[in-house]
């Protein structure tokens, strides 16, 4: 289960984090350090049996019947990944806790940056398409979230929300993308649709596949055209662009072609797509770092060059490319991680990011000046360092891939982009740390301590090594990846720093002569540069953006009138087409031949006092008291009905949901005026009349036509059938939906929640405003009772609490075998608490409530989703049941099922939204009864 603590370890980071907020920053950190550490550590121990050629796999089967398992592999390409998202994550954490104030909110900080970690991990470690893609979009959440962290600058705030634009928009893609490789491969699993290339590339399917996960990947990668959101990120902390824009989560597209290689390279398409646009990146993005003078500016640029450099080996579609791109993985994740931090400490220490602002700090700042300089040679490609090595690679495949027929086009433009590369490094070097000394807005910046140092010198040292023992620290590893991106036999791997005399050698001097004469040349290129002519992407992008929000605007202007008749009319007559249209298929109102029930005096008694109360609320509509008491009426007989048709369990929940509904409207008649205004006209009304005339007929032929239609293959005879035997209840009921269907009811569960969460968004400014000028004219008109609180009404409603709560209790326990459960036994708590509301008032009864809504929502929904993991931990599939019998003396035998846990969550929420209802209700009438007192205090 090593697989399942790698990626569950950083959550349970994240929640403790959370929940140590108020605690020291030292807690904090230890607890961010610890885990990151704590899972390299395991990802190490795991490491010598991956690359001895054994796939680590573990698998719990979730969803079964849309195949979607959590089933997590570690294999060498997913060591790799996962390892620099570990290692350079512990780095990043202790570099943090140098870097940020002390006022910083470091508990949100490492918490998002948990999650962001554990996101991470998991898309390395996904054995499932469909698990990859939940933990792909947690990417792009939590990336928004670190992006933004500091919530008080407007570019924070910019940079987040187009990076979750067009990462988001890229992932809505590549969901789309994978549902149809899984559809084409017949399976979800990566390990058998790696292995059926030739089947998906034979599908109709592929090129849209292709075209789908190349927007999820290029987006995810920062790849020309969707650029543009990596260097607005840039307003991010320095340690979040340090380890998500450097290391992992631009990464994560560059992984997700390598994990894909298999299935999708090989074609023509692939070549063309894929190597064009690394090309083109890898040279836009090294043109625009060259030119630009913020430090993190000119590395995120550098990153994109970087990384489409990646992606243009990946596209050529060869075992060496693919392994040189694995390689240079390894060595950008040091440098550039080690530069980003560098570039942090200078504006640290200085107070400033812009070079022309900064110079000759070697001899103030000679620890981060070496380092810095060692890393920016890195990304140079100069030797002896670990970037001369993935450079010359790159060189060596780009010179034996031909073009659209043209063998130089290619080569060229690598030697290109690799002089850029060049320039803009030694620039970031020799701008910063010589020439005459500027300091920014700091008399004399100095080396800070060992927590902003250690971490980059660490990076540093790594990228060294690379260079001078490149087979030993990275060879294995980087072979058994290749092979696992290949599918096949790994491709022979000799990394050195001298490969003798042969065409990448006389690229790279020319590429470093060149690099050098153009940073000679630098301040003559700049100055003859368009000033603002070029088109600017994220003009572009705001642009776009403007212009759909408008269109939108207009849109909703036109169609969403702020009236609620007219949206009940349009909701309604959509009702009624798409059942006119559901009878046009064959057979599809045509009745059947079942035998019809007799119908008893009493039902037709039941039958008329329905149809009586039903048109007595409408005719009585204004008189809202009145029409309360029919309504009473149309549940009462509607559970009758139930009780009838032997539905007891249908009949109990009706009865508690119609009385809870009755009371929460009674309180609502506080807040409404007494007479309300006639808002339809006689038109209206006809319209409105014959519309419900259609739908009341539509509907009753059509459950007519169903009922007298024979009974085949029912889904209920299996529940019937093993309700005690797979569920240990004899209620199907209430097995079905806390075993059999827990996951649909865990989905309402979590509905009803958010239903009450609006109600409170809802009422919460109810009593403020026009709103509140409302509940003041209304309460003029509304009668007050001499006798607020009638002493045999308090009384009564004090004695039925205990032993409405009891009855409560006794539902919740008898509901796996008898008529009851969770839903109910919640509703039956509420009807006992609102009854203190009606007889005692508001103000009483709220004095002595000790537990809040949100925390009883909030604990519900937890509650059902850890009884869904705990059956997972035990290797059964998300939310199975268990159940055991048991003998107490006294007692006797009884039975405890898991289901009992689900239950509870159920009933947590339910009591959650139905208080929540009633809170809300009772604070805007207490808020509009002192408003109105404030006020006739003013106007006396």
């Amino acid at each position: 289960m090593i697989l399942f603590v790698l990626t569950i370890l950083p959550f349970l980071a994240a929640g403790a984090l959370a929940a140590c907020a108020r605690a020291g920053r030292g807690v904090q950190f230890a607890i961010a350090i610890g885990t990151s550490v704590a899972g390299f550590v395991l990802l190490a121990a795991a490491a010598p049996t991956v690359l001895a050629g054994t796939v680590i796999v573990n698998r719990i089967a979730w969803i079964p019947a849309i195949g979607l398992d959590l089933g997590l592999w570690l294999d060498p390409l997913g060591l790799l990944f996962a390892g620099l998202i570990l290692g350079i994550g512990s780095l990043v954490t202790v570099y943090a806790q140098g870097y940020l104030a002390k006022d910083e909110a470091t508990g949100r900080f490492l918490a998002c940056l948990m999650l962001f970690q554990g996101a991470m991990v998991g898309i390395a470690l996904s054995n499932n398409v469909l698990l990859m893609l939940l933990f792909w979009e947690m990417t792009s959440l939590s990336s928004f979230l670190l992006i933004g962290f500091w919530r008080d600058r407007a570019d924070a705030r910019q940079g987040a929300r187009m990076a979750l634009a067009v990462t988001g928009g890229g992932g809505l893609a590549l969901i789309a993308g994978l549902l149809l490789l899984g559809q084409a491969a017949g399976s979800y699993e990566l390990a058998t649709i790696l292995m059926r290339a030739d089947i998906v590339q034979a599908s109709p399917l592929y090129p849209a596949i292709l075209l789908l996960v190349l927007l999820g990947a290029f987006t995810k990668s920062a790849q020309f055209p969707f650029h543009f959101w990596l260097p607005h990120a840039m307003a991010a902390p320095t340690p979040v662009s340090a380890y998500l824009h450097s290391a992992t989560m631009v990464k994560a597209g560059v992984f997700l072609l390598a994990r894909l290689w298999p299935v999708l390279a090989g074609s023509d398409y692939w070549f063309y797509l894929v190597t064009t646009t690394g090309l083109v990146t890898m040279l836009f993005g090294a043109g625009v770092a060259l030119f630009r003078h913020d430090l993190k500016a000119i590395l995120a640029y550098s990153t994109i060059s970087q990384l489409g450099l990646m992606v243009m080996l990946l596209g050529f579609g060869t075992g060496a490319a693919a392994t040189a791109a694995l390689f240079h993985m390894l060595n950008h994740a040091a440098f550039k991680a080690a530069l980003f931090m560098n570039a942090g400490i200078v504006d640290h220490e200085t107070g400033t990011r812009d070079l022309r602002r900064l110079g000759g700090l070697a001899a103030l700042m000679p620890v981060t000046a070496t380092f810095g300089t060692l890393a920016a040679a890195a990304m140079a490609g100069l030797p002896p360092l670990g970037g001369f090595i993935s450079k010359e690679m790159m060189l060596e495949e780009s010179a034996h891939i031909a073009f659209a027929g043209q063998a130089l086009l290619v080569p060229v433009l690598a030697t290109l982009a690799a002089t850029l590369s060049v320039a803009y490094s030694l620039r970031y070097a020799l701008a910063l740390f010589c020439g005459p000394t500027r300091t920014g807005a700091v008399a004399r910046p100095h080396d800070p301590g060992l927590a902003m140092l250690g971490p980059p010198v660490v990076l540093v040292a790594i990228a060294i090594l690379l260079g001078l023992l490149p087979m030993t620290i990275a060879g294995p590893l980087v072979t058994a990846a290749g092979g696992a991106v290949t599918g096949g036999t790994a491709p022979v791997l000799h990394l050195a720093l001298w490969h003798g005399v042969n065409p990448a050698l006389a690229m790279s001097i020319t590429a470093v002569v060149a690099g050098a004469l153009l940073l000679w040349r630098h301040r003559a290129l700049a100055a003859i540069l368009p000033a603002g002519g070029l088109p600017d992407a994220k003009r572009m992008f705001d642009a776009t953006m403007a212009a759909v929000v408008t269109h939108v605007r207009r849109a909703m202007l036109a169609v969403h009138v702020a009236s609620l008749q007219r949206y009940l009319f349009m909701l309604f007559a959509v009702a009624v087409l798409l059942g006119i249209d559901g009878t046009m298929t064959p057979g599809g109102m045509a009745t059947g031949t079942r035998t019809t029930l007799p119908a008893s005096p009493v039902a037709i008694v039941a039958w008329f006092a329905l149809i009586a109360a039903t048109l007595a609320v409408v005719v009585a509509h204004r008189h809202r008291f009145l029409v309360l008491v029919f309504i009473s009426v149309i549940g009462l007989v509607m559970a009758l009905l139930f009780v009838r048709l032997s539905a007891p369990d249908l009949a109990l929940t009706q009865i508690a949901v119609e009385v809870v509904t009755i009371l929460l409207l009674l309180l609502a008649l506080h807040l409404l005026p007494k007479t309300p205004r006639r808002l339809s006209g006689t038109p209206r009304r006809l319209r409105d009349g014959a519309l419900g005339i259609v739908a009341g007929i539509g509907t009753g032929w059509t459950a007519w036509a169903i009922m007298t239609r024979p009974v085949r293959d029912s889904v209920s005879a299996y529940h019937w059938a093993n309700s005690y035997s797979g569920g240990g209840g004899t209620n199907v009921v209430n097995v079905t939906l806390v075993d059999f269907r827990a996951f649909d009811t865990m989905g309402e569960i979590i509905v009803l929640g958010i239903a009450g969460l609006a109600i409170y968004a809802l009422l919460e400014p109810a009593a403020r405003g026009a709103a509140g000028r409302r509940l003041r004219a209304w309460r003029k008109d509304m009668p007050h009772s001499p006798e607020r609180h009638p002493m045999m009404f308090v009384m009564a409603t004090r004695l039925l609490l205990p032993l409405g709560l009891l009855v409560g209790i006794y539902i919740f326990l008898r509901g796996h075998n008898q008529p009851g459960g969770g839903f109910v036994a919640a509703l039956l708590f509420a009807i006992a608490i609102l009854l203190q509301y009606l007889a005692s008032g508001f103000d009483w009864t709220d004095e002595r409530r000790r537990i809040g809504e949100h925390p009883l929502i909030a604990s519900g929904v937890l509650i059902a989703v850890a009884t869904g993991l705990g059956s997972l931990a035990f290797g059964a599939p998300f939310l199975s049941s268990s159940f055991g019998y048991f003998h107490l003396p006294l007692i006797g035998e009884f039975e405890l099922a898991t289901a009992m846990l689900f239950d509870t969550g159920v009933a947590c929420v339910v009591m959650g939204a139905v208080m929540m209802a009633l809170q809300q209700l009772s604070h805007v009438a207490q808020r509009a009864a002192r408003a109105s007192d404030r006020h006739d205090e003013d106007a006396a």
